[in-house]
């Protein structure tokens, strides 16, 4: 027997947690149809019961407000689970209990996991599960997801529901006298004309219509015009009498009136509570320290600070390994492949550009897994709610930290999903204002080309210099923020509401899974977007090739160098060419004539670049690009990035292996760079604030029209973005010029 079944539960409620303890390393990842909000499924087996686990985005409510809430709900009426395991936090029963009704109203079968009962225990709340799984009929399992304790109780409980096959009515809550005629009324008239009725319950798809939700209200203006607009009318009217009644609205009424019934189900001895309800917990002691409102920051820093410590001292020696193996799969390629365009193709433009994105793997890894490390263990909502005071200042919403964050605020994320993010604020303007400005943040896409300059240019100050980077980051896109909303997205800010999780102690488990589903979205997209377009450039970067007469040229100058060579030395150094005299020192005058050779064959190389298609692309920029000491190269590189911001790295790798001559002073492309002509730290931090700011890569440009509901804002944000870079990489490069950096 099979069975599909859904994890569910607000945020923070460690249903990640349970999900990873049922399912393992048995689970997949990817993203819902047509969103970017993540779907995760497992599997697990009890019985004989083949399980297909889905754990759901967190969400607090089945209406439709947010992405997550909407793939929520749009999973359950259109899958139809076999079940849904709610996952709630014991602590906070009374709210969690919240979306439970809504569970019940919409007809699903539930099995509640009483989460965290550890933890409420230890507050001195004590609950009867088995009065509460009486009054709400249904199982309802004490767990600790940490543990696993409680773990398989929990899944014979979903076993047995999914063997009983039993049908569930929708639970029926009455909303007062003001609300139930209309409701029923509505209902009625649903049902009689089957309105909806495929998808959702009839007096569900009311219910709905009286809380405003747009999703259902605009499947139900595409179904029946005429019938929707006559439930609009009657929603209005309701709405108009309670205004003038009672200063309140449908939606608020309904909500009062499920915790009324929440409360009176947990006054019925379900909780008691003991001990000193007024004591502070070590949660709320820790946050006196670490949200303080002068200590908070500055430990705040010092956590950033300290994951890039940890993260380019730990990832070094395997940063060298992973190194070391592709430039030891170059040496192979070279050494068996003859010469022409499928030996070029291979060394360069696979080897050394998607080679050169999966070097930083082990440094992406580490980052993911101190990111990890910070987010499960409750940290990283404490680092909104403490920059929700400057946000305000720059006339964004608390809310719109998280959508940074989610975007590579501390570092690693992506602007794609941080862009999604933005669905749960309300205020259209201060939406726009995040959207516009998350892709600044340090996404994982941009950490590699930093991990490379940072290595060539920066090495004895690693760390300080990614945190100075972070904070420019922050600080460029808050500015931003309040430019667009003194000028273009004028209006004023409105108020901001969260939760604060308890601290908890991450499972290294969980930790794993984390890290390694991060990076191997990372390797994923360098085996696959990032190679396609390095085998892209090398095409552009090869073709067309030289003309034979600039080739005849350069071999004719080659043979006067030989042939001017004494007779003695032009034999040893065909000897060397021929391998014949591999490992024997040349002579002082052999080396020079080989260095005249490898001279020949770089400007050879070169002139190659410099003909084919990006060559002549990155030369026409130049004139421009060369006011931020930008070359052709570097030139050819950041058109690139305008697809991903990693084709930077693979990119340059392409760039400067196809103008390399001599494979045994071939090294790491931060060592290339690092010697490389008209390179220095200056031209790198230029780069590095040109890679922060400039257009968005092509998926999040795609996101933020979709997400604005026009192209003009897509189209905004790359001609905005990019002048504004460019003029940032300008001042920094010429100012540091003048001072003679």
């Amino acid at each position: 027997m099979e069975a599909t079944i859904a994890l569910a539960g607000n945020p923070n409620s460690g249903k990640s947690t349970l999900f990873n303890a049922l399912t393992g390393a048995r689970q997949r990842v990817g993203n819902y149809p047509g969103v970017t909000v993540e779907k995760k499924e497992g599997r697990y087996e009890l019985n004989g019961i083949k399980l297909n686990i889905v754990d759901l985005p967190g969400t607090y409510s089945l209406t439709a407000y947010s992405p997550e809430e909407v793939v929520a709900r749009d999973f359950l009426v259109d899958q139809r689970p076999a079940l849904v395991v709610h996952i709630v936090d014991a602590a906070n029963l009374g709210r969690n209990l919240y979306l439970t009704l809504q569970f019940l109203e919409l007809g699903v079968p539930v099995v509640i996991a009483l989460n965290m009962i550890d933890v409420a225990v230890e507050r001195g709340i004590r609950i009867d599960a088995e009065k509460l799984a009486h009054l709400l009929r249904l199982p309802v399992v004490p767990t600790v997801a940490r543990s696993g304790k409680g773990k398989e109780a929990l899944m014979e409980a979903v076993a047995a529901v999914v063997q009983s096959r039993a049908p569930i009515d929708p639970l029926f809550i009455s909303y007062g006298n003001e609300i139930d005629p209309v409701l029923s009324e509505l209902g009625r008239r649903i049902q009689a004309a089957g309105f909806l009725t495929q998808r959702f319950p009839a007096r569900w798809t009311a219910l709905k219509y009286l809380e405003g939700d747009e999703q259902v209200r605009a499947l139900g203006a595409k179904a029946d015009p005429r019938l929707h607009a006559e439930l609009e009318a009657a929603v209005a009217r309701l709405a108009d009498h309670l205004q003038s009644t009672a200063d309140t609205y449908p939606e608020a009424v309904i909500a009062d009136q499920r915790y009324g019934f929440i409360s009176l189900i947990l006054k019925q001895g379900v909780v008691t509570r003991t001990g000193d309800l007024n004591r502070l917990f070590l949660s709320d002691k820790i946050d006196q320290v670490v949200t303080q409102r002068f200590v908070g920051p500055l430990f705040m820093a010092a956590v950033v600070y300290g994951l890039y410590h940890f993260t380019f001292g730990i990832s070094k020696a395997p940063v060298a390994w992973v190194e070391g193996f592709f430039g030891g799969l170059k040496g192979l390629a070279e050494a068996h492949l003859s010469d022409g365009p499928l030996k070029s193709l291979i060394a360069s433009g696979i080897i050394d550009g998607a080679g050169g994105v999966l070097g930083y793997t082990p440094l992406i890894m580490f980052m993911f897994f101190g990111i990890s490390l910070l987010e499960d263990s409750g940290y990283l909502a404490r680092v909104a709610y403490m920059l929700d005071r400057v946000f305000r200042a720059f006339g964004l919403h608390g809310s719109s930290v998280m959508a940074f964050v989610v975007s590579g605020g501390i570092a690693g994320g992506c602007a794609v999903p941080g862009v999604m993010a933005t669905r749960t604020l309300k205020s259209p303007r201060e939406r726009l204002a995040t959207l516009l400005t998350a892709p600044f943040m340090n996404c994982g896409a941009k950490l590699p080309v930093f991990a490379l300059l940072v290595a060539a240019f920066f090495e004895s100050h690693e760390a300080l210099v990614m945190l100075a980077i972070t904070v420019l980051a922050w600080a460029g896109a808050l500015l931003v923020a309040k430019l667009l909303r003194v000028t273009v997205i004028k209006g004023a800010a409105t108020p901001f509401v969260m939760e604060l999780p308890p601290y908890r102690l991450p499972t290294l488990k969980g930790l794993l899974i984390h890290t390694w589903e991060r990076t191997w979205q990372y390797i994923k997209k360098a085996g696959t977007v990032i190679l396609a377009i390095s085998i892209l450039l090398w095409a552009m970067m090869s073709f067309p090739q030289l003309p034979e007469v600039v080739q005849a040229q350069f071999e004719e100058r080659r043979a006067a160098v030989l042939a001017a060579a004494p007779a003695e030395i032009a034999a040893e150094m065909a000897a060397v060419e021929k391998e014949a005299g591999e490992g024997v020192e040349l002579s002082e005058q052999a080396q020079a004539v080989k260095e005249q050779l490898l001279t020949i064959e770089a400007e050879k190389a070169g002139a190659a670049l410099e003909h084919s298609i990006a060559g002549r692309i990155g030369r026409a920029l130049e004139g421009v690009s060369a006011l931020a000491g930008f070359d052709w190269r570097t030139n050819i590189a950041l058109v690139g990035g305008f697809a991903a911001k990693e084709v930077v790295v693979s990119t340059l790798g392409t760039a400067y292996s196809l103008g390399e001559v001599d494979p045994e002073e071939s090294g790491s492309l931060s060592e290339k760079l690092a010697a490389a002509p008209g390179w220095r730290p200056l031209t790198a931090l230029s780069l590095i604030v040109f890679t922060m700011f400039y257009a968005p890569c092509f998926v999040a440009v795609v996101c933020i029209s979709r997400e604005a509901g026009t192209w003009r804002w897509g189209a905004f944000s790359m001609i905005f973005n990019t002048l504004l870079a460019f003029t940032l990489a300008v001042l920094i490069y010429q100012t540091g010029s003048a001072l003679g950096f």
